[in-house]
């Protein structure tokens, strides 16, 4: 398989308002179309290493590869294009806005103006489809339930057809079976291509994944 992330030596230090070791350098490759769970303690740094990736924030030292594209060399205004076109991101919370129905919620994933808006509407529908909700597109989000909202932002997030996703911590406020329907979603993106990174804390998600690293302490330990 070819990799489609390549760190080395990436790390994080802050120095203000004190000078802080976040993230021990580290290395590491995430082959296309594969699964990877970063697990640890909460305050490990495994969401710092997850917004290194996701061009969220910059690191303080070593490279970033992204089939071939030199990451850590980016400004903030093509950090924010390279996001654009790469990555989704799915987070413990939904975010969804309450005054838009699900499929207006999932358009905002889509961040091309040259798209038609008839475009943007049909491919939202398309990617609630995707994830079981074809049916309440058009339902009000605030009339969603919990599971319902993380599956519209699950949609959100593939509905560009990007080439990673990144979830941090998607199950961390849903209940059991809830949470197995959402890893379930998430673990199938990688048969169609799609490379998934998911930070968390369930057991569940470390066993589904084609890999598993631990972080603790800011330092890559297995």
């Amino acid at each position: 398989m070819t990799d489609l992330i390549g760190l080395h030596g990436i790390g994080l230090e802050v120095q203000r308002p004190v000078r802080t070791r976040i993230l021990q350098p580290l290395s590491l490759t995430v082959e296309v179309g594969t699964s990877l769970a970063v697990v640890g303690p909460s305050g490990a740094g495994k969401s710092t290493l997850a917004s290194i990736i996701g061009a969220l924030q910059p690191a303080s030292e070593g490279s970033y590869d992204f089939d071939g594209q030199r990451v850590e060399l980016f400004g903030p205004r093509d950090r924010s294009r390279f996001r654009a076109a790469n990555i989704g991101f799915v987070f413990q919370h939904a975010l969804l806005i309450d005054e838009r129905n699900a499929w207006r919620n999932v358009a905002l994933g889509q961040v091309d103006p040259a798209v038609p808006p008839a475009r943007v509407e049909e491919r939202s529908r398309e990617a609630l489809d995707r994830v079981g909700l074809g049916g309440i597109a058009d339902r009000g989000a605030a009339l969603l339930s919990g599971g319902e909202r993380q599956r519209v932002a699950v949609a959100r997030a593939v509905v560009k057809q990007p080439r990673l996703i990144i979830a941090d911590e998607p199950t961390g406020s849903l209940d059991q079976r809830t949470g197995e329907a959402v890893l379930d979603l998430l673990f199938s993106l990688p048969d169609s291509g799609t490379t998934l990174i998911i930070v968390t804390h369930d057991h569940r998600a470390a066993d589904m994944a084609d890999r598993c690293i631990e972080i603790v302490d800011g330092e890559l330990v297995a």
